[in-house]
């Protein structure tokens, strides 16, 4: 198996000491930042991403590997910035204001920094103020919105209605996502997305910026 496969290995089953060990060596080799990061740690979290999404592997697993990855992405942090390896994209992620919800969000958060992207995690209970505040600030490619109750999901649409009139809507995609939201939800109050789960959300992302 080479390193790269074990990396990728390592980050599913998310043991995060023998990623760091493993992404050292792989750079001793003379492999470079890039490669380790998309062949091998991204690699394993898209694999696990597609697991997750068929109810093969649970939230727990998720988060451990999520951790993996992040330990890894640590070691290669300086040699990515000296190979000049910038991220595919930008998201602001958020849940709105009223929800408190955060598992959700910080499942596809971890999901779209698997997939590559650079996430700005405003948390939860967010205004719309903020939300076109972080738009103007971060110019972000991508705003995804989390809700996970029926009476904060209307927040979505305020939200788009406020990007609206801060003339920044054009700027960016929008993807909503949370337990009440559906494909017909979406598509009244005007969103590019609706995603079910964290996997999709990631895979629809990209489409957005490749």
């Amino acid at each position: 198996m080479s390193i790269l496969a074990e990396i990728s290995e390592l980050v599913q089953k998310g043991k995060a000491k023998d990623v760091v060990t493993k992404v050292q060596e792989a750079l001793d080799s003379g492999l470079s930042a890039q490669e380790i990061l998309d062949n091998g740690l991204l690699h394993g979290m898209s694999l696990l991403g597609v697991r997750f999404k068929n109810n093969e592997v649970y939230v727990p697993e998720v988060l451990i590997a999520a951790r993996a990855l992040n330990r890894g992405t640590e070691v290669l942090k300086a040699k990515l910035l000296e190979e000049g390896v910038k991220p595919i994209g930008k998201v602001v992620i958020a849940t709105v204001k009223g929800d408190l919800h955060d598992i959700g969000k910080n499942l596809v958060k971890m999901m779209l920094e698997g997939a590559g992207f650079s996430v700005i995690d405003l948390g939860t209970d967010v205004s719309e103020s903020t939300i076109v505040d972080a738009v103007v600030e971060h110019k972000p490619n991508i705003v995804c919105l989390s809700a996970l109750l029926t009476t904060t999901m209307n927040q979505q649409g305020v939200i788009i209605q406020a990007l609206k009139e801060a003339g920044v809507r054009d700027l960016v995609k929008v993807m909503v996502g949370g337990a009440p939201v559906t494909q017909s939800f979406a598509d009244q109050i005007g969103a590019d997305a609706y995603t079910p789960d964290a996997a999709t959300c990631a895979e629809v992302a990209k489409t957005f910026v490749l």
